[in-house]
């Protein structure tokens, strides 16, 4: 088949101090990947700031806004500028009480395309997300745009192939996982290296089971705990997946900008010789909807 090439760039950066300072570097790479030819940008989970949820404080709160609103009025202008279209992550206010970890995802025009509401939130020591998230009631649906139907998940949404499949049966020309993981920078080197891998090794699950590239943008840097523990080290790693879960590009642990390029039309060459969606047995996955089989 013919090649269909797109471009793309994903922005790992640390936290800046503020939304302030952080769109102000996302601006920067954003223009310095559009000058490298990309045309799809992924930005970092909740990139306007720090990871807040490591503690739970209802100041925390005053962080969020409106969809639309002023970060995306930014990231709108952004994308017009210089013709990309760009996925962004932003703490939504709903309403009073209301609240929402939102991927948003602006068109090469400005336009606001569609946005995705984490499904998954996690509660763990240092992620406690369901203080201040309720989660997405959009569904698993790829938003379109002008470089194609993108399959847009959240960070804890990566450990759960239904959520892949889902998009991927939904028409997801390829998925996207803006994101925020690390370790506790007190774990052995070992059990750190087990983390890693294994965030890694899900991606690539996803990519070879569904036929579909994987991007997948972390963000880095040690992050103090408001609680007085050790806090978190984002460990970046942010990579691109080809369609057989090959690496096309992966960073390393420093803020980078990582560019690579993909031949969508791979996953029709792919998943013609590995049909994995054809050989589904749809007849018999009605247990999948249990929580357990007792």
């Amino acid at each position: 088949m013919k090649t269909k090439t797109l471009p793309v760039a994903l922005v790992q950066e640390r936290n800046h101090g503020d939304a302030a300072a952080n769109l102000e570097v996302i601006e920067a790479r954003v223009a310095e990947a559009a000058a490298a030819g990309a045309r799809l940008v992924l930005l970092q989970e909740l990139h306007n700031g720090a990871y807040f949820c490591q503690h739970e404080s209802v100041a925390e709160f005053d962080l969020a806004e409106p969809i639309p609103g002023p970060s995306t009025e930014r990231l709108s202008a952004l994308a017009a500028r210089h013709r990309v279209v760009l996925v962004g992550s932003l703490f939504e206010r709903r309403a009073a009480g209301l609240y929402h970890n939102t991927a948003v995802v602006l068109d090469a025009d400005g336009r606001l395309a569609g946005k995705y509401r984490k499904m998954h939130i996690p509660d763990d020591p240092g992620f406690y997300e369901k203080f201040y998230f309720t989660p997405g009631d959009l569904g698993f649906g790829p938003i379109d745009t002008s470089v194609g139907r993108l399959g847009v998940l959240v960070c804890w949404d990566q450990w759960y192939p239904e959520a892949a499949r889902l998009m991927a049966l939904a028409g997801a020309e390829l998925l996207l996982y803006p994101t925020a993981i690390g370790w506790d920078p007190d774990d052995a080197e070992d059990e750190r290296a087990r983390q890693r891998d294994a965030w890694v090794l899900s991606h690539r699950g996803h990519a070879v089971a569904n036929g579909l590239p994987v991007l997948s943008c972390n963000r880095v840097g040690h992050e103090p705990s408001p609680l007085g523990a050790s806090g978190i080290r984002f460990w970046g790693n942010s990579h691109v997946l080809g369609p057989q879960g090959e690496f096309l590009a992966e960073a390393g642990g420093e803020p980078e900008l990582l560019l690579a390029e993909l031949d969508l039309a791979r996953s029709e060459d792919v998943r013609r010789i590995w049909p994995f969606l054809r050989d589904r047995r749809i007849d018999a996955y009605g247990d999948l909807l249990k929580r357990y089989i007792d």
